[in-house]
């Protein structure tokens, strides 16, 4: 069970099912269950829970009272006798004292199909792809609008009875109401009207459930706040830029996404000349999901014509590479920074393929601001502190990403296992699990650590069920037990991840909050926190790169199996060079349902640009050959090459190090010319660690325990047995 699946059980269930008491004080009345009754009127301004603006729809108005139940009849009263409506915060009372009446599962859910039936349905004009609440398993449609009086007015319809239902419920809670109360209500305060299965068992119709009380309150909170702002002329700010993807094609929004799209059609006789030059030489390549767009773009393409190529994230770059010498590769290329060439080069060598050479495209160092916090003497100190805790055993957990100098030093100084994005959750419970008194030190990346913490911290107040389904050796009491013998680094950060800062998160917040989230666990902790928010609404994900690709095309997937049309907006937590990708997988997806006869499903991805991030620079020479080659933009890391340091174009300068040009060069050489290269080439660690052993050898041994992990889901007995001994010889 990866990082993400973890995440989400974990949000999913301590966030919504064990909520805090709803924000809306409660009066203390004595209850009996009530009915609703639906009174039709033709003057939308009378008594009216639903107002619409004059169109050739018939107008009408529902007011959705409960009856008997005390004062309610008062309520409907009062209501009608001073032409006001009543707080929000006095229907949430009694629609929540109503449904705790019901104790029965079954019972909810007929109160909630026969508020269903009483919902007056909308006009098919208005069933429109834009009035679509996203996120939602059933059809929701959602049409908000702010009258003169300053009253939030919507209508909601769904596909579903009982989804009706809850639109029913929040009808009648919100509309009328002023835009402050709309904005004031909280998922949490909505917790006692949850609907659990038939089973009593919170399972996954129970979450789709809960999904549909948060994302069409978000949809509604959003509507609300662009009606606010349109009405006080306050301007939204520009949309971040994004590429559209359909079966017809690529639209691209806003100069950065135009940059991005250039790329993704290459130029076919680059792409021919260098798949017949890589099968010519049997050189194979494998790249990060992070490379410059140019060179994901060539190298997509070339996939088909040459199998040995392959685009993944770190760890599976190594793997790719074993598969392509076992297939006869004499040569592996290797896109990325120096750690990734390093655990190519180790992993070859443990694999048993020595012959074959391992090369990297620059002649000077391909540096990462993680590996470097890593080979820090701040880190090191760090790593001293486990080693001088006698007082219980230690485990060092070293993120993937970290060079193999680091990882052999730590190794004896600390008993060590790596780990990714995707299982580091999974390692650290499996850990503690079996070493109970276990200290563990995780590094380098301290958002990463920060936000596993939380993670942790949000699982206490789950329950020892729902606990069990993550890990089954876990409860609340053993989480709390982890909690103080888990420690960060405190100074490490991708300079990449790092450029999601508030900024950034205030405009996702504001004008993306209805869209599906991705996120990278190495985000700022208020990045993550909106991202983990998504999650619990079935809306976003959280983790490594193949998490955030597989969520998309999960998402799509499930989309194209409605057979409705759809328009899906992602935004993208993490480097931009995911995007090529992503836009290759869900054009197969899209390809393989297209069909006169399916629906019409687009997908958007959304880049998270700061408003100071693209930068035209028409007066200098390059500026002047971008315009003759009409790109405005360069995306970048750097000041005036389309990022700042407000957050948010998420390109890493390193990764893009790694040129065509380079690549092609490093192909042309080989085999004969090998002696220009030898500063191209990812040379094996002949030197020593502290204690008299290779750095290869030892530096690779944190990775196999992950190996090992991985298959049998439990920490091999040598690390256990390095662990209880201290590490010492035993390493």
């Amino acid at each position: 069970m990866d990082s993400g699946t973890l995440a989400m059980r974990a949000v999913s269930s301590s966030l919504f099912y064990n909520s805090p008491k709803p924000k809306f004080n409660h009066l203390s009345n004595p209850v009996r269950k009530p009915v609703i009754r639906c009174i039709y009127t033709r003057n939308p301004c009378l008594n009216s829970c639903f107002s619409v603006k004059p169109t050739s729809i018939t107008p009408f108005s529902c007011s959705a009272v409960t009856s008997p139940l005390p004062g309610s009849d008062n309520l409907a009263t009062a209501e009608a006798a001073t032409g006001t409506r009543a707080t929000t915060e006095a229907r949430l009372h009694l629609l929540i004292q109503e449904f705790e009446t019901l104790l029965e599962p079954v019972d909810r859910v007929k109160k909630l199909l026969q508020y269903g039936n009483l919902l007056p349905p909308s006009e098919q004009s208005l069933k429109t792809t834009e009035n679509r609440v996203p996120g939602c398993t059933a059809q929701v449609w959602l049409h908000v609008s702010l009258g003169n009086d300053n009253k939030v007015r919507f209508l909601a319809d769904s596909d579903s009875e009982i989804t009706k239902g809850f639109c029913a419920c929040l009808v009648w809670l919100l509309d009328g109401a002023e835009p402050e109360e709309v904005l004031a209500l909280k998922t949490e305060d909505l917790e006692a009207i949850n609907v659990m299965g038939l089973n009593g068992k919170r399972g996954s119709s129970t979450k789709s459930r809960a999904n549909t009380w948060h994302n069409v309150l978000v949809s509604l909170q959003k509507r609300t706040k662009a009606l606010v702002a349109e009405r006080e002329g306050r301007p939204r700010g520009e949309p971040f830029p994004s590429l559209i993807v359909d079966v017809d094609g690529i639209q691209a929004k806003g100069s950065y996404a135009e940059v991005q799209a250039r790329f993704l059609s290459p130029n076919e006789v680059k792409v021919e000349e260098l798949a017949n030059l890589l099968e010519e030489k049997k050189i194979g390549v494998v790249a990060h999901f992070y490379m410059d767009p140019e060179v994901q773009g060539v190298l997509t393409a070339a996939q088909k014509l040459w199998p040995h190529i392959h685009i993944s994230d770190s760890l599976v770059m190594a793997d790719s590479a074993v598969k392509m010498a076992k297939a006869g590769c004499k040569f592996i290329t290797v896109l990325g920074v120096d750690f990734m060439s390093e655990n190519v080069r180790a992993i070859l060598d443990q694999a048993g393929y020595t012959e074959v050479g391992v090369y990297r495209m620059s002649n000077e160092r391909i540096s990462c601001s993680l590996a470097d916090a890593a080979a820090s003497p701040a880190y090191m100190d760090y790593l001293s502190k486990a080693a001088a805790s006698i007082s219980s055993p230690s485990l060092h957990v070293v993120y993937i990403n970290t060079s193999l100098e680091t990882k052999a030093y730590s190794h004896e100084v600390v008993p060590t296992i790596t780990c990714t994005s995707s299982n580091v959750v999974p390692t650290i419970l499996q850990a503690f699990a079996q070493v109970p008194n276990l200290n563990i030190w995780y590094g380098p990346d301290t958002y990463m650590g920060a936000n596993i913490m939380e993670l942790f911290q949000q699982m206490t107040i789950m329950s020892d069920e729902e606990i069990a389904d993550i890990h089954p050796q876990h409860n609340r009491n053993t989480i709390k037990s982890l909690l103080p013998r888990l420690h960060y680094f405190q100074d490490g950060t991708c300079i990449v991840h790092h450029l999601f800062g508030h900024e950034v998160v205030e405009k996702i917040n504001e004008m993306y909050c209805d869209a599906f989230l991705t996120a990278h666990f190495e985000v700022p902790g208020e990045m993550f926190s909106l991202a983990m928010e998504a999650k619990r609404r079935g809306m976003g994900v959280v983790g490594s790169t193949q998490n955030i690709l597989d969520f998309i095309k999960q998402r799509l997937q499930e989309a194209l199996d409605r057979n409705i049309d759809d328009h899906l907006q992602f935004v993208l937590g993490t480097e931009s060079g995911m995007v090529t990708s992503i836009v290759t997988a869900v054009r197969i997806l899209l390809g393989s349902m297209k069909s006169s006869a399916r629906a019409k499903v687009s997908v958007e991805i959304i880049f998270p640009v700061s408003s100071e991030s693209v930068t035209k620079m028409p007066n200098s020479s390059l500026g002047k050959a971008l315009e003759f080659l009409n790109i405005p933009v360069i995306p970048g890391v750097t000041s005036g090459e389309g990022c700042s340091i407000h957050g948010g174009c998420a390109s890493c300068p390193y990764m893009k190090m790694n040129s065509l040009s380079s690549l092609l060069k490093v192909c042309h050489s080989l085999p004969h010319d090998k002696d220009s290269l030898s500063a191209y080439e990812a040379a094996r660690f002949s030197l020593e660690t502290p204690k008299g052993k290779l750095i290869a050898d030892v530096g690779c041994e944190p990775i196999l325990h992950m190996r090992d992990f991985q298959a049998t889901k439990r920490l091999p007995e040598k690390l256990i047995d390095q662990i209880l001994h201290n590490g010492g010889d035993e390493i």
